[in-house]
């Protein structure tokens, strides 16, 4: 996951995802200043080797949602467009800019927020913070999620081992095809 060849495949690959989505790019922006007059949202996440880096997404949720992990987010907390968002994985488009800065890669384990000790030390077991966190991975595709940080994080270390470029290629397809549901919202 740490090889040069991927981290060029993650550059262009995220420069090109850039260039042609910037129509829907501006669109969502604009929409999103209707919808909560901050489009863009910004969060401090664990990092490769737990260094800290902000997450670039679009807004989903109400500017005043406490920022914690989104499956202790109460659903309403959610707006309209921010449904469609999740729903569509269009929130996630901005975090092509952190691929292109290098803190990410399109495949990895999802970042998570310092405030998660039980999944931090978890991953920090399995040695999942040595590669690059991603936009997607295996658990995404398989709908496990941060509630479950045990298993999440026992899925990460097998997506690391088990990881080739095939695999690479197999979970952006699932992605962009709609495998998984995104993070649980608190009912």
């Amino acid at each position: 996951m740490n090889s040069p060849l991927i981290r060029i495949i993650d550059f262009f690959a995220a420069l090109f995802a850039l260039f042609i989505s910037f129509p829907v790019l501006l669109l969502v922006y604009l929409f999103g200043l209707f919808d909560t007059a901050s489009p863009v949202f910004i969060q401090e996440r664990v990092g490769k080797n737990k260094k800290p880096f902000n997450l670039i997404k679009f807004r989903t949720m109400s500017v005043s949602t406490e920022s914690v992990a989104t499956h202790l987010v109460q659903a309403s907390s959610i707006t309209k467009l921010g449904s469609f968002l999740r729903k569509t994985k269009l929130d996630e488009l901005p975090q092509l800019i952190n691929v292109l800065k290098g803190e990410m890669s399109l495949v990895g384990p999802r970042p998570c927020l310092f405030s998660q000790d039980e999944l931090i030390f978890a991953r920090d077991s399995l040695g999942v913070f040595h590669v690059r966190p991603g936009i997607s991975g295996l658990a995404q595709v398989n709908e496990i999620d941060m509630s479950t940080p045990e298993l999440l994080a026992k899925v990460d270390s097998e997506m690391i081992k088990e990881f080739s470029v095939r695999m690479y290629f197999s979970l952006i397809f699932k992605t962009i095809s709609g495998s998984g549901s995104g993070d649980r919202i608190k009912n």
